[in-house]
């Protein structure tokens, strides 16, 4: 949306599913002001890295925020940080076959900086989970945490050996209005003491939080402001589920939020 806002021509991709192709409804998309001259939606797929091929010919920026969630360890370790490593590599593979591609800004998480043994006073953009930490935690499914990291990692490494411009901005908990017909993960996650989901409310205890709107302008800057290169952290504020609970109720007394005994 702020894309086509800002006059871009844009490229989406969604995933394919025959099953439920029928009953997808992406007109929060194709309804948006610009869409119908400026907006082309294409099926691809993480699982199949060859299918971003038609949608990256051609254009000059790319954005990669797809990554497979599996915050519960449902799948084995390595097989979601294989797909994950393998989806990447094939849209920058694409991105370096394109040869019109002049920046990919791929999006990470603070998944990939604070499970170190520096301590947070020492975290910045230059530090890195460590995989035995991300194995051994167990606030969130170790194979996020893991493939998050790899994945970030080997995307600035494939960058630098082909000589591609890739930008990584850094997010934690992603909060605020949302126009698809499903709420995103993150902003459940930070609606938790709202909705008074407890289990959720275990990720809260001290965490970082950044806006939407935060986030798609930090995107659209780092695509760009020429000097940009690295890594970015995106994140507006750290709290605590105890502060949100001390925050929330008298703003929202309608909503009648309860601190659990």
């Amino acid at each position: 949306m702020r894309l086509l806002q800002h006059g871009y021509s844009v490229r989406a991709t969604v995933r394919f599913n025959p099953a439920a192709e029928s009953k997808r409804d992406i007109s929060y998309l194709t309804t948006l002001p610009g869409a119908s001259d400026r907006l082309q939606i294409f099926h691809a797929d993480l699982n199949q890295p060859e299918t971003f091929d038609e949608a990256i010919q051609g254009c000059t920026g790319v954005f990669h925020l797809a990554h497979p969630m599996d915050i519960d360890n449902k799948e084995p370790e390595e097989t979601v940080t294989k797909r994950a490593l393998e989806g990447t590599l094939g849209i920058l593979k694409a991105c370096l076959n394109s040869k019109t591609v002049k920046r990919i800004v791929y999006t990470s998480s603070l998944a990939a900086i604070l499970f170190n043994s520096k301590g947070l006073s020492e975290t910045d953009e230059n530090t890195w989970s460590e995989i035995d930490i991300c194995k051994s935690s167990g606030l969130v499914g170790s194979s996020y945490l893991v493939s998050k990291t790899l994945v970030e990692q080997t995307a600035l490494e494939f960058a630098e050996k082909h000589g591609l411009d890739v930008v990584t901005v850094i997010l934690p908990i992603v909060v605020g209005p949302f126009i698809c017909s499903n709420i995103p993960s993150s902003v459940y996650m930070g609606m938790a003491p709202i909705s008074g989901n407890q289990d959720l409310c275990k990720y809260l205890i001290n965490t970082y939080m950044v806006h939407i709107d935060d986030v798609a302008s930090a995107h659209i800057y780092l695509l760009e402001y020429p000097n940009a290169k690295g890594r970015y952290i995106c994140s507006s504020v750290q709290t605590s589920i105890h502060e949100l609970y001390e925050f929330l109720p008298p703003r929202y007394p309608e909503l009648q939020i309860q601190i659990p005994e």
